[in-house]
């Protein structure tokens, strides 16, 4: 099975006429991804030829959902339009909203976050690389070729280049889903919304939880395992070598004194019964141990460090 995106999944794309939506719809389309319709009001009533696939362009999200069905959005909109656009599918009813776009003000995504609860919106992101369930559907911008068939682990991250790696070094067991959540301060789907998804998903027998420094967020996705988990989970931590005070690389990836530090996410998740690998590597090989199989013969896998 997968969680929040299936091969029924239809998707529109809001953003799809501009460089970067257009380069990403054509690989989700190569991925087998229903891609129903892109939105831009200045090129409504206009078909896009996209490698033989005519997709329209509508004006709304409403006009989109109405004339299509669509269930799902993924935004590449510029940040400071981004805040608007993710408010227009909420306000459509959209189901799931994966907000690609990195840069949106702190007080745009909060505002819009909120809007969405209360329209019932699933947001992933922002600032992220959105949601793949292999062999089905991929909403974002995750590489499909790392992921080319379905298998028994779910993921979810924080940090899109870690998702890559942990799928490109696991991809002959496969995922039933991964999702990158984004680093950013604030975000709509949270490590303990995977985790519950994946819990409750029959098909998933083992979850990966990548974090990074900053914020609360891994301590308190360890004291939920600890209630409410029961399939095993294993961890990997970015950012021990990260100087206090200093964003690494997202915005939410920042120290402030004794807060956030990967040493008190490994420690709550190891007290969680999670066991966490020093690196990328050695994580996929806890993930194998786990699942009892040996690790194969491939000398183009990374081996990654601990950042």
């Amino acid at each position: 099975m997968a969680i929040f995106l299936t091969k029924e999944s239809k998707v529109l794309v809001q953003g799809m006429t501009g460089a970067e939506g257009m380069k990403h719809t054509r690989r989700m389309l190569a991925a087998g991804t229903r891609i129903v319709g892109g939105v831009n009001p200045r090129k409504a009533g206009l078909k896009v030829d996209l490698d033989g696939t005519e997709i329209p362009v509508f004006g709304s999200v409403r006009e989109g959902m109405d004339a299509t069905g669509a269930d799902v959005t993924v935004v590449f909109v510029p940040p400071p339009f981004a805040k608007a656009a993710v408010i227009e599918a909420a306000d459509a009813g959209i189901g799931l909203a994966v907000v690609i776009t990195e840069g949106i003000p702190v007080h745009d995504a909060v505002a819009f976050h909120a809007h969405a609860r209360t329209r019932g919106t699933r947001i992933i992101g922002p600032n992220c690389p959105g949601v793949i369930t292999p062999g089905q559907s991929n909403a974002g911008i995750i590489p499909a070729d790392i992921a080319p068939r379905p298998g028994r682990i779910g993921l979810v991250s924080k940090s899109g280049t870690l998702t890559y790696q942990l799928m490109h070094e696991l991809r002959d067991i496969g995922f039933t889903s991964a999702v990158g959540i984004g680093g950013d301060p604030v975000i709509g789907t949270t490590h303990i919304d995977c985790l519950t998804a994946f819990e409750n998903d029959p098909d998933t027998e083992l979850i990966v939880l990548i974090g990074e420094i900053g914020g609360d967020a891994e301590e308190r996705a360890a004291a939920y395992v600890t209630q409410h988990i029961t399939k095993p989970v294993i961890g990997y931590i970015a950012g021990f070598t990260a100087p206090e005070g200093k964003t690494m690389g997202h915005a939410g990836a920042i120290v402030s004194g004794s807060s956030g530090t990967a040493e008190a996410k490994q420690k709550a998740l190891e007290a969680a019964g999670v066991p966490v690998g020093a690196t990328p590597t050695e994580t996929a090989g806890l993930v194998r141990q786990k699942l009892g199989i040996p690790s194969p013969s491939d000398p183009s896998a990374s081996s990654g460090t601990r950042s």
